[in-house]
């Protein structure tokens, strides 16, 4: 099983990642397509190759092929408009936030999937990447569809353990020399 593999390879220093790791994807209440394409489009966003190598062959399993191409869809699109619309709040001219953004995120509109499930995986990525616009817009969507605050903080959960964990497996690759 992948989480026992990324467990093992975690250093005695990050017991508490281990443990997390286990328990907000193995303990999970969320659906199955919710919490394997939060998984997939987090492990994408960490940018870490062996959290990605991973997890995805686990996250195939769990999803639909329309799923699994959603969640992916998920982290291309926010890796973009988290960028563009973190930089245009941090701007302290505030003209910017007033032009069209003519980036084309129409995946958004037809992800292939449940919007909810679509937008529950764009907040994880956005906290992964920090946005707060996009965390905030995502956080609004979700509860006026009637998403609980648990199922939301349960995304960003599996987040922050899913980006904890690849930066500590990089750290240790390179202080490894691998």
């Amino acid at each position: 099983m992948a989480l026992d593999t990324l467990k093992s390879a975690l250093p005695d220093y990050a017991k508490d990642l281990k443990l997390n790791l286990g328990s907000v994807i193995g303990n999970s209440d969320l659906p199955k397509q919710q919490l394997w394409g939060t998984v997939l489009a987090c492990a994408i966003a960490s940018r870490s190759a062996k959290v990605l190598t991973e997890l995805e062959p686990e996250a195939r399993e769990n999803l639909s092929p329309e799923a699994y191409t959603a969640a992916k869809a998920a982290a291309a699109v926010m890796a973009m408009n988290n960028v563009y619309y973190r930089t245009r709040h941090l701007l302290s001219d505030p003209e910017y936030g007033t032009l069209r953004a003519g980036l084309r995120m129409n995946v958004i509109g037809n992800p292939g999937v449940e919007k909810v499930d679509f937008e529950l995986w764009s907040l994880a990525v956005s906290a992964i990447n920090g946005c707060g616009q996009c965390l905030d817009s995502h956080e609004q969507v979700l509860r006026k569809a009637g998403v609980e605050r648990d199922v939301i903080q349960e995304a960003f959960k599996i987040a922050a353990v899913i980006q904890a964990v690849g930066a500590t497996l990089d750290a240790e690759g390179v202080l490894a020399g691998v």
